[in-house]
C-alpha cells in the first residue's frame, strides 16, 4: 500500500471541505457592499484570502491541540487527522502553524493598508487581527482551549458571521449598517450548524475526554435539538434583513436551498448515534454555502 505524499498529507490536515465556511462569509459581506455600489474587488481578494488562511490555522491548531491532549484517538468517529495518525509530528506542526501565521499576518496588514484611510481603524482591525489569530491557537491549544469549555459555537458565531460579515462589508464601505448584523448573524449560525454536527458526532468520546463543547454539557437530544433552532433562525434573520432592508424579490432568493434545510435537519433530529451523523458533516457545509451564495446572488441582482 503506497504512503500518502506530503502534499496529500497537508492538504487533508487544511481540511478543504471546511474552507467554505471562509468563503461564504467573505462572499456576503462582499455582496452586501455590491449592492450599496461599494464593491472592491482588491478588497474582497485579500479578506478571502486572510479569511482561508484564518482557517487553515485553526484547522492545523485543532490538529494539534486534539492530538498532544489525546482527544483524537481510535474512539473518534471523524476522520483521522495528521498527527493522530502519525504521518505528521508535533514540531512539525507546530513549524506549520508558525509558517501559517505569518502568511496570515502579511495578509492581514495588506488588507489593512489597502482597505484602512484613517489611523483609528488601521489600529481596530490591527487588534481584531491579532485576536483571530489568536483564537484561531486557543480553541484547542494551551491548558484552558475555550474549545473545551463550551465556547467554540460563540466564537464560530463571531468569526464567521459578525467579524466576517460585516468586517468584509465596513473594509469596502467604511461604514457600518445595523442591519448588516441580520444576515452577518445567519451567516454564523450556519457555520455554527457545521461545528454543531461535528459535536454531534462526536459527542461520546469528547465527553470522556474531557472535552467540554456544547454539546456535550447540554445532552445528544437537546444538541438536536439546537441544530434545528440554528437552521431555523438562520433563516429567520436572512428573512428579516429581505424584509427591512431589500425589499425585493431577488433578496429572497436563498429561500431556494430551504427544502435543503429542512432535509437535513429532520435527518439530524431522526439519527440515534455518531456513526448516522458522519455522511452529514459534508451536508452542512453544502447546505451552508448554497444559503449563502443564493443571498449572495440575490444581493447582486437586487
Amino acid at each position: 500500500m503506497n504512503s500518502p505524499s506530503s502534499l496529500t498529507i497537508w492538504l487533508d490536515a487544511a481540511r478543504p471541505k471546511t474552507l467554505p465556511l471562509a468563503i461564504a462569509s467573505i462572499v456576503c459581506g462582499s455582496a452586501v457592499a455590491k449592492w450599496h455600489d461599494n464593491f472592491s474587488a482588491s478588497i474582497a481578494a485579500l479578506a478571502l484570502l486572510t479569511a482561508l488562511l484564518l482557517q487553515i490555522l485553526s484547522n492545523l491548531a485543532n490538529d494539534y491541540g486534539d492530538a498532544v491532549k489525546g482527544t483524537d484517538n481510535d474512539d473518534r468517529l471523524g476522520p483521522q487527522r495528521a498527527m493522530q495518525s502519525g504521518l505528521v509530528t508535533a514540531a512539525t506542526m507546530r513549524k506549520a502553524m508558525i509558517i501559517n501565521i505569518i502568511l496570515t499576518a502579511i495578509s492581514g496588514l495588506t488588507l489593512i493598508l489597502v482597505a484602512c484611510k484613517n489611523p483609528h481603524d488601521i489600529i481596530g482591525f490591527l487588534i481584531l487581527g491579532l485576536l483571530a489569530i489568536a483564537a484561531s491557537i486557543a480553541y484547542t491549544v494551551g491548558n484552558k482551549p475555550y474549545g473545551y469549555q463550551g465556547l467554540g459555537d460563540l466564537s464560530v458565531l463571531i468569526f464567521f458571521g459578525w467579524l466576517g460579515v460585516a468586517g468584509t462589508y465596513y473594509l469596502q464601505t467604511g461604514q457600518i449598517d445595523s442591519l448588516i448584523m441580520l444576515p452577518a448573524t445567519a451567516c454564523g449560525l450556519l457555520a455554527v450548524g457545521v461545528l454543531n454536527i461535528n459535536n454531534l458526532r462526536d459527542i461520546d468520546n469528547d465527553k470522556a475526554c474531557g472535552k467540554q463543547t456544547l454539546v456535550v454539557r447540554m445532552g445528544p437530544q437537546w444538541g438536536r435539538k439546537y441544530h434545528l433552532v440554528l437552521l431555523s433562525t438562520s433563516v429567520i434573520f436572512f428573512s428579516l434583513f429581505a424584509l427591512l432592508e431589500v425589499k425585493s424579490l431577488w433578496g429572497w432568493l436563498f429561500i431556494l436551498s430551504l427544502p435543503l434545510l429542512i432535509n437535513h435537519g429532520r435527518q439530524v433530529y431522526r439519527s440515534t448515534n455518531g456513526a448516522a451523523l458522519r455522511p452529514m458533516m459534508a451536508t452542512m457545509v453544502k447546505c451552508a454555502l448554497i444559503t449563502n451564495l443564493l443571498f449572495a446572488i440575490g444581493m447582486v441582482l437586487a
